[in-house]
């Protein structure tokens, strides 16, 4: 039998083949930028479609109540419970031939990784869809098909106990001897990426419930995220890039194809990492998602103008205004420039944050960056929210951590920060990395300022519906509806 058809009884016989499908289940993370940008970013007020045709995420931002089937609403429940079935084979295999891993702490720290990210499928899905079928242990597809949702509590319960797992027991740092991590195991899971999603539970839970079964469930747990984030500052193993934000891009930045080493770049906690002109392709596709077709078309021949999207994914006049025009954030974030559009100028402005059109690759499925799915700056402000929630802290402390991401960006200090300032100042820092719609989740406004953003932004074309709590979460999938009709109950509103 080849190896690639090795079946699960036959494959786990020595450390590598347990190695080798962690790494199968990371490789579980390769949808999850595009998935953000999608279903986080698109449905959020900091995009508004101007397609004459149709498109696939056109009813995600229209709030269309006919979105069971899909594309990215299936992507989403599919990927990452496939995710969530490689962890348990992993896990289940450790727990019944752990003796062919040959070394205990190979296997508490393989054991670590696959929950870590059992934990970050489960939290992603939750967000989308409420609540879920928990599968904590391997199960047939015919045993699948007989276990409903739970409560998301009992998601949660889960999550929580599997990252509580990964902090106990991943690596701090990649400086470490086998079986510990090296040089050679960047952009595997820390114990601080797992104190950093752990901290996001924490939050999104005592986020608002909306009178939903969703993410939020009205939880004061703000002290309970803060020492996992005030740990990951005070580990000294990450720093506040002070790099300006220009365009192009310095060699130094964020987000520069010349600054994609998690060694180096100190922004990034948790990358899903991507490699280009491999066979079969393992790049990736992020950067153009929400980026014209029409441009790439308009570049000098060779810049492969398959590339891009189609129709026009413009950024809102309300958040291209919402920049001062001396935010240096705004020119790198947003291509805001006429480009030619079958000859006819086109000024829609479009994300082009993670675009570096000297990089354009062959394929493009294959472009050459990774994705930070956690960073710093992120974990900074995180910790201001907590602070003005209630947990220790003081408004010095908030206005210190806001000005400084201000600071970088060439404005001025603000005093006395507020909750909506601080999420008026995450938007702009973190807009197209697909952290919008959570944030308004967390922020318990999010049907007040998705409404009067839609009121203006819509009111020409007339193409949203007006946004209700049901709209917070995605529906069950059509394909998983009717895999085994009658199991679930299809989310309310949809």
């Amino acid at each position: 039998m080849p190896i690639s058809a090795a079946t699960t009884e036959t494959f786990y016989k020595q450390p590598s083949d347990f190695i080798q499908a962690v790494n199968a289940t990371y490789n579980d993370l390769r949808g999850y930028p595009d998935r953000l940008l999608f279903l986080s970013e698109v449905r959020s007020d900091n995009i508004y479609p101007t397609n004459d045709v149709g498109r696939d995420p056109d009813p995600i931002n229209n709030f269309s109540v006919g979105i069971a089937p899909n594309v990215y609403v299936e992507e989403a429940w599919t990927a990452d419970f496939n995710g969530i079935f490689r962890a348990n084979t992993v896990l289940d295999q450790i727990a019944k031939n752990g003796n062919y891993v040959r070394s205990a702490a190979l296997a508490t720290r393989l054991s670590a990784e696959a929950r870590f990210l059992r934990a970050f499928f489960y939290f992603d899905l939750v967000k989308y869809y409420g609540r879920l079928p928990l599968i904590d242990h391997l199960v047939t597809a015919s045993e699948a098909n007989t276990i409903s949702r739970s409560p998301v509590a009992d998601i949660y319960a889960l999550i929580i106990s599997d990252l509580q797992f990964a902090v106990a027991n991943l690596p701090a740092n990649f400086s470490g001897t086998f079986p510990s991590y090296g040089a050679t195991d960047i952009g595997r899971a820390s114990k601080y990426a797992a104190e950093a999603v752990l901290a996001q539970v924490y939050m999104t839970r005592s986020g608002p419930a909306y009178n939903i079964e969703g993410p939020g469930m009205g939880l004061n747990e703000w002290s309970l995220a803060l020492p996992l984030l005030q740990d990951i500052i005070n580990s000294g193993l990450f720093v506040f890039n002070p790099a300006a934000y220009t365009f192009p891009v310095p060699a130094t930045g964020i987000f520069s194809y010349s600054n994609q080493n998690p060694s180096t770049n100190k922004e990034a906690i948790f990358d899903v990492m991507f490699l280009t002109g491999q066979s079969p392709v393992i790049g990736t596709t992020f950067p153009w998602q929400l980026v014209p077709n029409a441009y790439f078309n308009s570049l000098p021949a060779g810049n492969t103008p398959a590339n891009g999207a189609l129709g026009v994914p413009s950024v809102s006049n309300n958040l291209l205004t919402s920049y001062l025009a001396t935010d240096t954030r705004k020119s790198p974030t947003l291509h805001t420039s006429p480009y030619s559009n079958l000859g006819t100028p086109d000024y829609h402005a479009f994300y082009r944050k993670y675009l570096d059109t000297t990089k354009i690759p062959t394929s493009r499925f294959d472009w050459p960056i990774n994705f930070i799915a956690i960073r710093y700056t992120d974990i900074l402000m995180l910790k201001a929210e907590c602070i003005l929630h209630g947990a220790a802290g003081t408004q010095a402390d908030v206005d210190a951590i806001v000005n400084q991401v201000r600071a970088r960006a060439g404005l001025t200090p603000l005093v006395g920060v507020t909750l909506a300032q601080l999420f008026d100042e995450r938007r702009k820092e973190f807009a197209g990395e697909g952290s919008r719609w959570f944030d308004l989740q967390r922020s318990g406004n999010l049907i007040t300022i998705m409404n009067a953003w839609i009121t203006v932004e819509d009111a020409t074309l007339h193409k949203m519906s007006a946004v209700v709590p049901n709209f917070i979460i995605y529906p069950v999938p059509q394909t998983q509806m009717d895999a085994a009709p009658g199991l679930y109950k299809q989310n309310p509103g949809y």
